[in-house]
This record gives C-alpha cells, sequence and structure tokens, in this order.
C-alpha cells in the first residue's frame, strides 16, 4: 500500500527519486517497474507493472462504440509508458507525460493505495485548496454518505 504524501523534486533530466519508503515495496511488487499515464485531473498516475496490467486490461475491454470509453482508452492506454527505478532508485518521466501534468522542478507524490499520484506542486496545492473549501455534498454517492471517518 502507498499512502502519505510526499514533496518531490525533478531533476534537470525529468528524473525523481522514489522516497525510500517505498522502494522496497516496489521492489517485491513488480521488481522496479512501473507504469505512468495520465489522469484527467491534469496529474500523472504511477502503477506497479501488475496492477497497471490488470487496468489495461479493463480498459481495452470497454466498448470501442462509446464516446467516452474511447476517449478514457485514448488517453489512459495511450500515454502510457512504462518506468523503470534504477540504481540510485529515480524514474525517468518522458518530456510528453512531464508536459501534460505541467511537471517541471517542484512536485508532490500522493499515495493512493495501489498508485501513486504525481502532481505539480501548485497545482495540487490549489486542487487541494478546492477540495477542502467545497462543502457541497449534494453529489456525494450513497455510499460514502454512510461512511464514518
Amino acid at each position: 500500500m502507498f499512502r502519505g504524501a510526499t514533496k518531490i523534486t525533478l531533476d534537470a533530466k525529468g528524473r525523481l527519486a522514489i522516497p525510500t519508503r517505498y522502494r522496497e515495496r516496489i521492489a517485491q511488487r513488480c521488481e522496479g517497474q512501473l507504469v505512468a499515464t495520465v489522469d484527467r485531473d491534469y496529474c500523472l498516475l504511477i502503477y506497479p507493472f501488475p496492477d497497471w496490467e490488470e487496468i489495461e486490461r479493463k480498459l481495452v475491454r470497454l466498448p470501442s462504440l462509446d464516446k467516452q470509453a474511447r476517449r478514457l482508452q485514448r488517453l489512459m492506454v495511450g500515454y502510457a509508458t512504462e518506468l523503470e527505478v534504477d540504481a540510485n532508485g529515480r524514474i525517468l518521466l518522458p518530456k510528453e507525460l512531464r508536459e501534460f501534468a505541467a511537471l517541471e522542478r517542484q512536485a508532490i507524490l500522493i499515495g493512493q493505495g495501489n498508485k501513486f499520484e504525481l502532481w505539480d506542486e501548485e497545482r495540487w496545492n490549489t486542487k487541494r485548496d478546492s477540495w477542502l473549501g467545497d462543502d457541497d455534498n449534494a453529489d456525494l454517492p450513497a455510499e460514502l454518505e454512510s461512511l464514518s471517518f
């Protein structure tokens, strides 16, 4: 499980160091093989390779004549890029993915259980503050209405 928020710095080549606390889990789960793709919120999703394969299978089975399904396939599968953790615990993000997520230097890595989200730090702070300030529960799914924290 990946959880927590970590500030990350990308180097000039677009590399980022995976936080030490995740490296052993990544090595055990996927031998350092990851997949990064885009998300509708203009961040990147980073999955261990076996978890991505499962999601990719589901995506390609979506009905190809469904407009929304095709859009999702084009974005998520189309941008999916295999990454490998190097000997120094870093991954190299391709320019196309960095441009999509507006990643330059300062970023934040958000653990989401089976995956990470990688955000430009400024974009993350803006979105986070917007979500925290949004008190409109009208669109809350029934499953969440009964959830207690």
